[in-house]
């Protein structure tokens, strides 16, 4: 039970004994004091006027009188208007304390083998390209979220569904088989995916110099981009795929396969992993099934010319096409077959699929037709709508070769991560190996802090050199800070002073020492938070406010040096717990914390 909660039961003791009523819990308001006031908690005492017949600024006091004699908890108060600040007394956050020591959990509620099913789609990659920064933040959003849904005591299932066939797979495919010389990632020492992905450029190179021509010889801008014959030859290569043909199933076989191979790479750079990938190869006949199916049932229908609808009139939407004239599919088609096998495998409560807002308008109909189809979580799906990554200089464009690589990215910023380090004499006297993994964690925590810590519904731009700080809201400076904390407590271990055993003060907290306790007691609250929010930004910035209170209370207070024993003890455990605390949150966004720095 937590501190509001207990509060809570008192006061829901209290008011029966003053005003001689029950009470609702619903009418308890309280909320954290604000800053400018004296106290921990706000009890809102308006609620109470009408059974008490009294002012707010009289109930308040007889309240807060009540308390400090029955509630061993509150140590004063005081009230301002309809609202009574509380004081916790200080052996409450000594035995807060005591208890966060004593839970090798703390803030996380493990889940138990008969929890819930929460399945978490992310990453949802094209096979014709190289991972990028829009990828980036789609990647580390769904992993983190992951972790922190696992911390809310769900099972979490995470997985990824790779596009691996469309139009756009074809147009790499042909650009290799017409200019590559049979180029292969051993032949050119590039990872498998950059090569297709150098391929998908050259595809939209040549053609946009097709289409240039034939605007030349008189025919319109959507003429001359449907007979350009580039596009006429990708779309006949689409039909032989369907087709099963088999040049072409080897040709594509193999590419992805490069494909694949690059992206294991990337993926275990940036620390996110999959318990299941799907194929939309494997997955679109499924889906095709289910529209038969729902048409054989009256849900969707046929027009004359044999394609399949499904009317979402009466939902507010549109007409919905789910299968071509000529029987081929669309993306719609390739997620309801995804969900089908996903329900086949998984006892899926929630879905949570984690695509950018441009794709917001897809997702209400998926919802709707999900439910129309027979699947049960299909209308309570949760589209995870996150904003755009942009760059100082602007939009990134994949066809025109201008976005940032995920690679590249990541080997930039450990490269500046090791430059700024050694600038500030951060990594003197490590060994080789230390410094290269140190440089590891500070480069990809900078990224991954940087990129989690906005709210994930905005959009927003990406600087490298802001990033990478070892001051302000970064993750270099939560690691640092995390580092400085081990330093501090392997001196301590140096110098023959215990850690262990209960903390036994006997004089008075400051205020900075209660601030930290309050703060540490905030984090299970964070991750429940988190989790109904679908936001790690809020763990992030909890970190970060957790790491600048401490940094204050370093500079501030004697910790190793401290002549009393007993404060000596309670602050190197302090600091013990609140290290404890920065490795879990950061553990929450993927972000690895260094012990030396």
């Amino acid at each position: 039970m937590n501190l509001t909660q207990q509060v809570e039961n008192f006061i829901l003791q209290a008011i029966p004994q003053l005003y001689h009523q029950e009470i609702d819990i619903s009418l308890v308001q309280i909320q954290k004091t604000k800053k400018d006031f004296d106290g921990e908690l706000t009890v809102v005492t308006f609620p109470f006027v009408k059974l008490a017949r009294k002012s707010p600024e009289a109930i308040g006091v007889e309240l807060g009188e009540w308390l400090v004699a029955n509630a061993p908890i509150i140590k004063s108060f005081n009230v301002i208007k309809g609202f009574l600040n509380l004081s916790i007394n200080p052996r409450y956050w000594l035995q807060m304390l005591q208890m966060i020591t004593q839970d090798p959990y703390y803030g996380s509620k493990l889940p138990k083998p008969d929890a819930p099913v929460m399945m978490i789609e992310y990453s949802s990659p094209n096979t014709n390209k190289p991972l990028h920064l829009g990828h980036i933040r789609n990647n580390l959003l769904g992993y983190s979220i992951a972790e922190i849904q696992k911390a809310n005591g769900w099972n979490v299932v995470k997985t990824n569904i790779v596009n691996d066939r469309g139009i756009h797979i074809c147009k790499s495919m042909l650009a290799w088989q017409k200019f590559g010389n049979g180029e292969t990632p051993e032949s050119s020492g590039m990872k498998g995916d950059h090569l297709v992905g150098k391929y998908y450029v050259i595809f939209d190179k040549e053609y946009k110099k097709q289409v240039a021509d034939l605007l030349q010889q008189g025919m319109s801008e959507d003429e001359a981009k449907k007979k350009a014959p580039l596009m006429i030859e990708a779309q006949a290569m689409l039909r032989k795929w369907e087709n099963d043909d088999v040049t072409v199933r080897q040709l594509w076989e193999m590419m992805n396969k490069w494909v694949y191979a690059g992206f294991d790479q990337t993926y275990k750079q940036l620390g996110v992993d999959f318990d299941k990938i799907y194929y939309e190869s494997e997955t679109y006949l499924e889906g095709k099934n289910k529209v038969e199916e729902g048409l054989s049932k009256g849900v969707f229908y046929k027009k004359e010319d044999g394609s399949v609808w499904a009317d979402l009139t009466q939902d507010g939407l549109d007409e919905k096409l789910l299968l071509r004239a000529d029987g081929t599919s669309v993306y719609m088609t390739q997620d309801i077959g995804t969900a089908k096998l996903r329900y086949d495998d998984y006892p899926i409560q929630k879905m949570v699929y984690v695509v950018g807002n441009e794709q917001n308008y897809h997702f209400q109909v998926l919802a709707l037709l999900l439910d129309k189809v027979g699947f049960s979580w299909g209308k309570d799906l949760v589209h995870f709508s996150y904003g755009m990554v942009e760059l100082p200089e602007g939009k990134m464009k994949s066809r025109e070769g201008t976005v940032v690589d995920a690679d590249d990215l990541m080997q930039e910023m450990v490269q500046t991560a090791l430059d700024t380090a050694n600038e500030l004499g951060k990594l003197d006297g490590l060994s080789v190996d230390e410094v290269q993994s140190i440089a590891n964690m500070v480069g990809l925590g900078a990224l991954k802090y940087f990129i989690l810590k906005v709210d994930p519904r905005k959009n927003m731009t990406f600087n490298p050199k802001e990033s990478i700080d070892f001051n302000g809201n970064t993750g270099p400076f939560i690691q640092y800070t995390h580092a400085r904390i081990q330093s501090v407590l392997r001196k301590a271990i140096d110098q023959g002073i215990s850690i262990s055993g209960e903390v036994q003060l006997q004089q008075d907290l400051a205020e900075k020492e209660i601030s930290l306790l309050r703060l540490l007691a905030d984090f299970p609250a964070v991750i429940e938070q988190a989790g109904n929010d679908f936001s790690p930004a809020l763990i992030a910035n909890y970190a970060y406010d957790l790491v600048k209170e401490y940094n204050q209370f370093y500079h501030d207070f004697s910790i190793l040096k401290e002549t009393n024993v007993a404060v000596r003890h309670f602050r190197l455990v302090l600091s013990r717990e609140i290290a404890r605390v920065i490795k879990s949150s950061m553990r929450l966004l993927g972000i690895d914390v260094p012990d030396r720095m």
